[in-house]
């Protein structure tokens, strides 16, 4: 039986391996920012986790005071239940449609790629109406790509990667809210914070994708990685808008990862 370590094990063989073929075949890539592109991504991970060390530590809490007065872990469970609902996986396949096809991605593809345009990146595409034709499936690609498998391993890992609005008040609490759920998910009947491997993975599967199946020759690992950190950004921008810009339980942004009625109010935890 392959196991969720073993999928993302498989997956980063195989885009090394990818890689060392490309090297191989066409000669060695540009080095000019390679040393700065993995220092940066050794900032994003340390940053990451120490936004998500609070969050956990917090929800591991309740076994603890479990131990020490069964009334109190009682009433906290009762609590955490009513505060936490797991989607079905109907709910969880239909958010999923919803951001890889729905009408988000395709307008902040079609955007993304006028930025693209306008930078004439990459400059083997040309410009006119042919070369943001390739720009907008580029960017729409990445998007599904990227979607699809944060979807899939949510599903290995079981967990959640839904999006909950905070039950703290306050501009920074809810941003601070907003940008640790960007790298969490809920796990369990309760809804425990897990560090979310989805989260991490899904943007860099989906430039990883570009680079490897529709991306100029000479690109590789290394801007699969640049690109990749650019869509994670993207997706804590997502979820900040969604914690301030939702605006009821009816409106089209509630589609994006609200559409299950735990998620319609203040559904997650106070910071």
């Amino acid at each position: 039986m392959i196991t969720s370590k073993q999928t993302g094990s498989t997956w980063l063989s195989l885009v090394i391996y990818m890689d060392r073929v490309r090297r191989q075949r066409y000669g060695p890539m540009m080095r000019c920012r390679s040393m700065q592109v993995y220092r940066a991504m050794l900032v994003l991970s340390v940053v990451a986790a120490l936004l998500a060390l609070p969050k956990m530590a917090s929800s591991q809490s309740l076994p603890i005071l479990g131990a020490s007065s069964a009334p109190v872990a009682g009433a906290a469970s009762v609590r955490a239940n009513l505060a936490y609902e797991p989607p079905t996986e109907k709910t969880k396949f239909g958010n999923y449609g919803f951001d890889a096809f729905g009408p988000y991605p395709i307008v902040g593809s079609a955007v993304a790629a006028g930025i693209d345009q306008i930078s004439n990146s990459p400059p083997e595409w040309r410009q006119g109406a042919s070369g943001y034709g390739k720009r907008f499936g580029s960017d729409y690609g990445i998007v599904a790509a990227g979607t699809t498998a944060r979807y899939g391993l949510a599903e290995a890992f079981k967990v959640d990667t839904l999006y909950y609005r905070c039950e703290c008040s306050g501009f920074l609490p809810r941003l601070r809210h907003a940008l640790v759920s960007s790298v969490t998910a809920r796990r369990g009947i309760d809804g425990h914070a897990v560090f979310s491997v989805p989260a991490i993975v899904a943007p860099y599967a989906g430039t990883a994708t570009a680079v490897y199946g529709w991306y100029p020759s000479r690109f590789g690992v290394k801007d699969a990685f640049r690109m990749g950190n650019y869509s994670l950004l993207a997706y804590a921008g997502e979820n900040i808008g969604l914690e301030f810009f939702y605006s009821g339980p009816h409106s089209l942004l509630s589609r994006m990862h609200l559409s299950h009625s735990s998620a319609a109010g203040n559904s997650g935890p106070s910071q």
